[in-house]
């Protein structure tokens, strides 16, 4: 019997453990976990709407902005060339001999046919003076006879004698006097003598280097240059260039005054050159950078070439268009002409008025919303 008692006795007291007062632990749990779940609904709502905002907000880009209009756009070919003098010359004698005299210095401006230098002439003066000597003879005896043919007097023949002996004398006496003046070395120009490298007793002749003065026109100078033979067909008389001198810091416009017809067959290159006006600050031999300007456009629209984009090799653009009253990002393709200098000419997509995204472009697709 006691052990039968003993057995109910310990299954009521399981029984009661595992079920008794299980409803009412239960609600009360169910209804903490809503009231918390309230909460934390409320917070999320909260979270969202603060992170929808700030995902709009990230998603406005800002952005550099230009408005295009049209402008000339010129094209150029660079070369280097430098400056030249169109009369610099070396003027040497033009009989050979003895330089006895040098009359001018370095950096002195001379006149065309003004004296630079002497050769000995002491022969030339010796003949001019005995030639002259029988010619004072001869004119008399000419004179002479004339008068003597006037009368009737003498013979034909001793007048034309005297006479072809007195023409002679007179001729000889002219080229003596020209062979004379040859001993002089004279300029051919005006201009500065930049050189005087002859030196008194120097063996003067014509073409001797060492016994010769260079004068230089500063006043007629000239830029040469090489261009190379795959611009030869864009390149002609005429063609207008801008020159620019690094080391005066200065630029002018002039225009080709020589394109030459053939190809150089070592450098493949043709020779142009482009006359300077008067400038004293110009040196022969001083660098100048040259640029051609062998294509221009009237009322063109240009744009900065690192704006430009590419997809399957096709380039675009980003400009700014109104949508709704909000600023949005539009991809415009592009037809691009020349491009120099890092400027692109457009030739159709573009058009002047339209607001060209210069920075902040990278990444911005059609309808991006945008901001300044």
């Amino acid at each position: 019997m006691s052990s039968r008692y003993l057995i109910i006795s310990l299954t009521t007291v399981i029984l009661a453990a595992c079920g008794g007062g299980a409803p009412k632990d239960k609600t009360a749990e169910l209804q903490k976990l809503k009231a918390e779940k309230t909460k934390l609904d409320a917070q999320i709502t909260a979270l969202e709407a603060e992170l929808g905002k700030s995902d709009t907000a990230q998603k406005i880009k800002t952005v550099a902005i230009a408005t295009l209009q049209d402008t000339v756009f010129q094209h150029y070919i660079d070369i280097q060339g430098s400056v030249d003098a169109r009369e610099n010359v070396n003027v040497t004698a033009k009989v050979p001999g003895i330089i006895t005299a040098i009359l001018v210095k370095e950096g002195q401006q001379v006149s065309k046919g003004q004296v630079l230098g002497q050769v000995d002439d002491q022969i030339a003066r010796a003949s001019i003076a005995e030639v002259k000597t029988q010619l004072e003879l001869a004119t008399t005896t000419f004179q002479r006879q004339q008068n003597l043919w006037n009368q009737k007097i003498g013979s034909e023949m001793q007048f034309l004698t005297a006479k072809n002996n007195k023409e002679s004398l007179e001729k000889k006496l002219a080229t003596l006097n020209d062979q004379l003046s040859q001993t002089r070395i004279v300029s051919p120009i005006s201009g500065t003598v930049d050189a005087v490298i002859a030196k008194l007793g120097d063996n003067a002749g014509p073409g001797t280097p060492t016994a010769a003065f260079r004068v230089v026109n500063s006043n007629a100078l000239k830029v040469v240059a090489n261009v190379a033979e795959g611009y030869a067909g864009r390149v002609q008389t005429g063609n207008q260039v801008l020159i620019g001198f690094p080391d005066i810091d200065k630029d002018i416009k002039a225009k080709i005054s020589f394109a030459s017809r053939t190809i150089d067959p070592q450098s493949r290159t043709i020779k142009i050159e482009v006359p300077l006006p008067a400038d004293q600050a110009i040196r022969p031999n001083m660098i100048a950078h040259v640029r051609i300007i062998d294509y221009t456009a009237k009322d063109a629209v240009v744009i900065p070439v690192n704006v430009i984009q590419y997809t399957m090799g096709k380039p675009y653009v980003i400009v700014v268009k109104e949508n709704s009253g909000k600023m949005v990002a539009q991809r415009r393709d592009i037809e691009m002409g020349r491009t120099y200098n890092d400027i692109a000419e457009i030739k159709n997509g573009l058009q002047a008025g339209d607001k060209l995204v210069t920075a902040g472009y990278q990444g911005l697709n059609d309808n991006d919303l945008i901001k300044l």
